[in-house]
């Protein structure tokens, strides 16, 4: 699987689960939508009073899983950020792509957005015999 292939597959779906760790090692998952850049960074937004959020500030290292559907998934690990000015305003704009409504969303209290820079993506095709499973090399 190519880099370009990886896009096209996370681009046909719009939700992941992520998962993060509280401060005292409890997992925490839940169902997020993003979208994603050319560049492979994973946008959501959430509100600063979530578990993700407060466990993301904390830990920057992340996990998702992408695609679930059919048998065919993405798995990624990575490290979450919280960018501001000129960042914060391009990954906005990409999430608006994928989340128009996402615009609507600016005026909750504590709204803010996470980037996710994979450094670590397995692909996984479970409708193949053998199965193809494939991790990509990230750069």
């Amino acid at each position: 699987m190519t880099r370009d292939e990886l896009l096209w597959f996370l681009r046909k779906h719009k939700v992941a689960v992520q998962a993060s760790k509280a401060p005292d090692g409890t997992p925490q998952a839940a169902v997020v939508g993003f979208a994603v850049s050319d560049d492979l960074e994973l946008v959501f937004d959430t509100v600063e009073t979530t578990r993700k959020c407060f466990n993301l500030r904390t830990d920057p290292r992340i996990a998702l899983v992408v695609g679930w559907d059919d048998a065919i998934t993405a798995q990624i690990e990575g490290v979450a950020d919280f960018p501001t000015g000129a960042e914060l305003a391009r990954i906005r704009e990409c999430y608006f792509l994928a989340y128009p409504d996402g615009r609507d969303r600016l005026d909750w209290p504590g709204i803010t957005h996470v980037r996710v820079r994979p450094t670590w993506v397995r692909y996984s095709d479970f409708t193949q015999d053998p199965p193809h499973i494939a991790e990509l090399p990230i750069e």
